[in-house]
């Protein structure tokens, strides 16, 4: 049976940096430009479709945003065929010119898709041509299990949409990315991309203009500056588009993070006061009307604190800061009334919070006997560098907490609960706390106030680390949560616990996809742990296309190699883990089809990483293992040496 796919893809609003993307592109020949740099965001709104495989030929529909449905499109999978259609025009040209990338590169067959639905403005500065490319990119990865990564789609999108009359720059197709605001750099042919976390809300109004824009013309009059200045009005063009686009884009940066929207706004202002000043001269079509005209409506200044055009510039859309979700519903009644414009919403948020965490510690430490006979391997002992001597277990509950954790369900034996009990309820006695140095006595109180945090889940089975993290399902209750071994102590090299830096690698993404804490490893050592590959998307964080326990040496040589710094690097997983509730039902799903046997996690992970993406974060810091007798005993030194080295 062929199987049906579902996916959406956003629009793109530009926040600011428009044409930096392609100016900085010219950096591959002019090496003294500067690199481009925008901020961008996916909208609520966007393209729906439902794809699956055919054989031989490209279909599609589409629904447009006004309810006509097009008539269906059809061109066989042959390159020279789908290179012809994308040449010509058109919005089919689109699909066409991303088919024939995906052919050629990937020998894939054909697909049918159905753009059953449509709910981004067209031709409005908002990218719906790049977010159709990126979708037709998607249903080929997907459907055919290419393993690309979100750069990946966005490179396929890209070169299938120059391959066509149109003409974008790489920004534009950065609506892969979702529902997140992301910074990107644009610097000859390299791309960076950083997710922004939002320190507040912003409350975005856009609004389609009932304009025209010639957006070639723009971007040919325009693109005319480069690559080497040839007069003052070159000069100014790059400028503009160089360093003091640069200056606008880090103080934006900034008022998102700290949740500014006022000075949000008002940037917004300059940066379109900068855009009229410097680059409107060089092309009539930027001169825009209707744009200026609502820009400057003094019924419209009370409540916003700024705004700008949207994408290319031109007669497209328009955007604005509103003050407050009234104000922005206000404005919409306004604009609707008066210019008859469609508007939409686009809340930019901070992002939301995890609260959960699972630290299973049933295991039965056969490798830490006879101690364990007497004790859990959880409770062996390790010194801070304060000179405190605690549980491994405690270590590992602060570290949690020191990600803003505020729940935590231990997965323990059912015979061990009366001493978590005694250990984080049974308050010491009054004659002990007498005789304890004021920094002991404050021990004292951590641990009283650490108890309130857990909740214990008895394993009464030995079914494996996957068994035990099921058993948290209801209380998790439907929210990402962090998943931390509990027999691994952690040591940040930064102000940020190393728990805390994979929680905002996940809220960074907008909680789209689940991120694991990874560290460099050399190859000899990847055969213990679980082993993973994939390509860079920022300077520490992989798209992983691969998720590997324990492999062979060889293997890991010949598949999970990674390039870092120039030369070849392995990367293996650090046992932190921010997920996504759907691991459960993957896990559920394992447990059912291996009823007898132990259940893993990594095999639900590689699962999970195929259903919706996983990212794997380097963190800056490191890990101690303490579950074997030479490790631990290695563990005990370094740990507080670390401590110690980074408070002196």
């Amino acid at each position: 049976m062929n199987s049906t796919l579902d996916i959406f893809v956003p629009g793109r609003v530009c926040l600011f940096g428009e044409h930096s993307d392609w100016a900085g592109g010219h950096r591959r020949t002019n090496s003294k430009l500067v690199p481009g740099v925008v901020i961008i965001s996916g909208t609520n709104q966007g393209m729906f479709a439902r794809c699956k495989k055919t054989s031989g030929e490209l279909v599609v529909r589409s629904t447009l945003p006004n309810g006509s449905i097009t008539e269906t499109y059809r061109v066989p999978m042959e390159l020279s065929c789908l290179q012809r259609e994308a040449s010509e025009g058109g919005f089919f040209s689109y699909a066409a010119g991303v088919a024939a990338y995906m052919l050629d590169f990937y020998g894939v067959d054909g697909i049918e898709i159905d753009n059953y639905k449509t709910t981004l403005p067209v031709k409005k500065g908002l990218s719906s041509s790049a977010a159709f490319c990126v979708l037709v990119a998607r249903a080929f990865n997907q459907l055919y299990q290419l393993g690309l990564t979100t750069r990946g789609e966005i490179e396929a999108a890209y070169q299938g949409e120059i391959s066509t009359p149109s003409r974008c720059g790489r920004m534009d197709q950065g609506c892969a990315y979702g529902q997140i605001p992301v910074m990107m750099t644009f610097d000859g042919d390299r791309v960076g991309v950083k997710p922004l976390r939002p320190g507040g809300d912003f409350y975005l109004l856009i609004a389609d203009l009932n304009g025209k824009k010639d957006t070639v013309k723009i971007l040919a009059d325009l693109n005319a500056a480069f690559p080497f200045a040839k007069n003052t009005t070159d000069e100014t063009v790059q400028q503009t588009l160089g360093s003091d686009n640069q200056r606008i884009l880090k103080a934006a940066q900034q008022a998102i993070e700290t949740g500014d929207a006022a000075r949000l706004g008002a940037l917004m202002s300059e940066a379109q006061k900068l855009f009229d000043a410097n680059l409107m001269p060089v092309c009539s079509e930027l001169q825009s009307p209707k744009l200026h005209k609502v820009l400057t409506d003094p019924q419209v200044k009370p409540f916003i604190h700024g705004g700008k055009g949207v994408g290319s510039q031109g007669d497209g859309s328009v955007q604005f800061i509103c003050k407050s979700v009234a104000d922005r519903q206000t404005l919409t009644n306004y604009l609707s009334t008066t210019y008859e414009m469609f508007c939409f919403d686009l809340d930019i948020t901070r992002p939301a919070s995890v609260r959960k965490a699972i630290i299973p510690v049933a295991g039965l430490g056969t490798r830490m006997f006879p101690y364990t006979k007497a004790v859990p391997k959880t409770f062996l002992p390790v010194v801070t560098a304060e000179g405190v001597t605690k549980p491994v277990i405690q270590v590992i509950l602060e570290e949690a907490l020191s990600a803003g954790i505020e729940e935590i369900a231990l997965i323990i034996q059912p015979e061990d609960e009366s001493r978590f009990l005694a250990y984080f309820q049974t308050e010491a006695r009054a004659e002990t706390l007498s005789k304890l140095p004021p920094y002991l006595r404050e021990e004292a109180e951590k641990l009283r106030r650490l108890s309130s945090r857990i909740t214990y889940i008895p394993q009464k089975e030995a079914k494996g680390f996957g068994h035990a993290v099921l058993l948290a399902e209801k209380f998790v209750a439907n929210e990402p949560f962090l998943l931390m071994l509990g027999d691994h102590l952690f040591r940040s090299s930064e102000p940020r616990s190393v728990a805390r830096q994979v929680v905002e690698r996940f809220q960074d993404f907008g909680d789209a996809q689940s991120v694991v804490g990874i560290y460099e490893e050399t190859l000899e050592k990847t055969k213990h742990y679980g082993t993973v590959t994939g390509e860079w998307i920022s300077e520490e964080t992989l798209q992983l296309n691969q998720l590997v326990e324990k492999p062979t040496e060889d293997h890991a040589q010949t598949y999970l190699k990674v390039e870092r710094h120039g030369k070849p690097t392995y990367f293996c997983v650090n046992g932190i883990y921010v997920l996504r509730p759907i691991i459960f039902d993957i896990i559920r799903a394992s447990a059912t089809a291996n009823s007898e046997g132990e259940i893993g996690l990594t095999s639900a992970l590689e699962t999970l990483r195929e259903k919706e993406g996983i990212k794997g974060l380097v963190v800056n810091g490191q890990h101690f293992d303490t579950g074997l007798p030479h490790i631990y005993a290695e563990t005990i030194a370094r740990f507080a040496q670390a401590q110690t080295k980074e408070n002196g």
